[in-house]
């Protein structure tokens, strides 16, 4: 390895170790603000209530450490001592040749599911079943993982042997090609997923014929959404958090409501949580995190391309092998992504404050505010977060600010 490699790898364990930190600032103040219910809530949310939403919060941040001290020294172990093996194993089963490339990366791909299985099986019968959540069975989540792998090789195989061939056939600007491939698979996914994969894993019925439906409708026309439909998702098979969201583009675009959302939450609550919705799609995020993806996957190609150059394999000592780098540059683009999810999330925050206030222009605060208020509580989500860990990982702001944003001005 040389002095590049070597900063590679200080680059991974600052980044495990920032992770670190920061849900250790996340525990010590969801810890501090567990006696009390926030004074904004002191009327809405129960005591009992809050500290069960900070015994989770707390729960799931203590494993959260135990998980990114894991992936840490996984990672560094892959690039210093288990890439060299694997490469072996493969070089004895198969030929040079694509084939080989492409057996590394499956390879590489099995061992990862193999080692995080623990945690996987931890979070959904241990943590999830500890709170009340979980209502996945053993037989299902069998299941769930097999159809997961199974379309995970049917995607990804036949996408590697072409990224491999291109990379071969056009040295000098397959990356060019291969970026504007991906987009083209992201823009198509968000109509294939929904209308064909989404529904192997889930079962989507059509909304009844009601009054909610009227009243949906209603603000879908208001607010000029041409839908493919309203779908009822069977989530209380798996879990008992409720969610909302529409997905898809042209004719498949279709509005998706939890069965859990459905149960929990009365019609005005529903028609703001559609609201938030429709202002996504109404305010251009759809677009705008489609260029946010297309500016990373731009730079994650051009620094393919340096690697596949043999920049990274000279760095680290490995064979100048396409499906070993791949897996290389997967590993080091870890800290880099992880520098950049303050702005990612920043980005993500914003938009969810502008569709906040387009739920409020399109059906008033109030039944914002309660939604956002029993969301909280029947997620057990925390109501006093640490500021900087939100800075990093919250997609969504907390929910405190987004209420106190709703009711002012």
């Amino acid at each position: 390895m040389n002095l590049f490699a070597y900063i590679l790898l200080v680059a991974i364990v600052l980044s495990g170790g920032l992770g670190v930190y920061l849900l250790i600032r996340q525990a010590r103040t969801v810890a501090a603000g567990r006696s009390e219910v926030p004074e904004a809530f002191a009327g809405t949310i129960s005591r009992a209530d809050h500290q069960r939403a900070a015994d989770y919060t707390l729960a799931r941040t203590r494993f959260s450490i135990i998980e990114t001290i894991f992936d840490t020294l996984t990672a560094v172990l892959w690039l210093t001592i288990l890439l060299g093996p694997l490469y072996t194993l493969a070089a004895e089963l198969l030929a040079p040749g694509l084939s080989r490339s492409v057996t590394i990366v499956v390879l590489y791909a099995l061992a990862d599911r193999l080692l995080h299985l623990p945690f996987s099986l931890y979070r959904t019968f241990g943590l999830e079943s500890r709170f009340g959540f979980n209502r996945t069975t053993a037989p299902l989540f069998l299941v769930d993982r097999i159809k997961g792998a199974t379309l995970a090789a049917l995607l990804g195989i036949p996408l590697l042997y072409a990224l491999f061939w291109i990379i071969n056939a056009l040295p000098g600007f397959w990356w060019l090609i291969g970026f504007a491939g991906c987009m083209a698979l992201m823009i198509a996914m968000t109509v294939l997923y929904p209308a064909f994969i989404d529904p192997m894993f889930n079962k989507f019925t059509p909304m009844p014929e009601d009054k909610l439906k009227t009243r949906i409708e209603a603000l879908i026309a208001k607010c000029g959404f041409q839908s493919g439909g309203l779908y009822v998702k069977d989530a209380s098979r798996r879990s008992t958090h409720g969610n909302a969201y529409f997905s898809g583009f042209g004719k498949v675009k279709r509005i998706v409501f939890f069965d859990t959302l459905l149960q929990n939450h009365t019609p005005e609550e529903i028609v703001s949580i559609l609201a938030h919705e429709l202002g996504h799609y109404k305010l251009g995020h759809i677009w705008q995190r489609m260029a946010e993806a297309a500016v990373l996957t731009f730079a994650g190609f051009a620094v393919l391309d340096w690697a596949f150059s043999g920049g990274l394999a000279r760095a680290f000592g490995l064979v100048e092998d396409h499906g070993l780098i791949l897996i290389g540059v997967m590993i080091t683009a870890e800290p880099i992504l992880h520098l950049l999810s303050p702005l990612t999330s920043f980005l993500s925050r914003r938009a969810e404050y502008q569709a906040d206030h387009f739920a409020k222009l399109a059906n008033g605060a109030e039944p914002m505010i309660s939604a956002l208020t029993k969301l909280s509580r029947d997620n057990l989500s925390t109501l006093t977060p640490d500021a900087v860990y939100a800075l990093f990982y919250y997609s969504h702001p907390p929910v405190p600010l987004r209420i106190a944003r709703l009711k002012s001005a």
